[in-house]
């Protein structure tokens, strides 16, 4: 069985390293499916999902807030400031991000504090949607 390797390391740890049958997630152009011998890429990814089917058939959700993808042949490297496990993802925590985010954006007096509430608001969007898709798969 052809498999590739697999690491999601975040600022902190390393969040997933293993074999995979197949890798998917958010290009900054679209959806990215990495299968064995994929040819060599290095390009930014966007806040979302990365799914990962392990070499047994199951599967693991890591959501990313954007980062680096390397891709070689043999080797895929997911590179986040900020990673978190399927499993480890708090409803709770994450809705509140987003209000915080929201009621940031209305509170912004300048174009810097927009970018940035616009941002943490995309990012807690993309976490949530994450979340979902997670729920969803179990």
């Amino acid at each position: 069985m052809n498999t590739i390797h697999v690491d999601v390391v975040s600022a902190e740890e390393s969040i997933f390293s293993g074999e995979a049958r197949f890798v998917a997630l958010p290009g900054e152009a679209g959806e990215l499916g990495i299968y064995p011998r994929h040819t060599p890429l290095i390009t930014r990814i966007k806040a979302g999902s990365v799914r990962i089917e392990n070499a047994d058939g199951s599967e693991e959700f890591v959501f990313v807030a954007g980062g680096i993808l390397e891709v070689q042949p043999n080797c895929v490297t997911v590179l986040s400031d900020t990673a978190i496990r399927g499993k480890d993802l708090d409803d709770e925590k994450a809705n509140a991000a987003k209000a915080a985010a929201e009621e940031a954006l209305k509170n912004a007096k300048g174009e810097l504090d927009i970018a940035r509430a616009q941002s943490e608001l995309a990012v807690m969007a993309a976490q949530i949607a994450a979340l979902r898709k997670y729920r969803l798969k179990k």
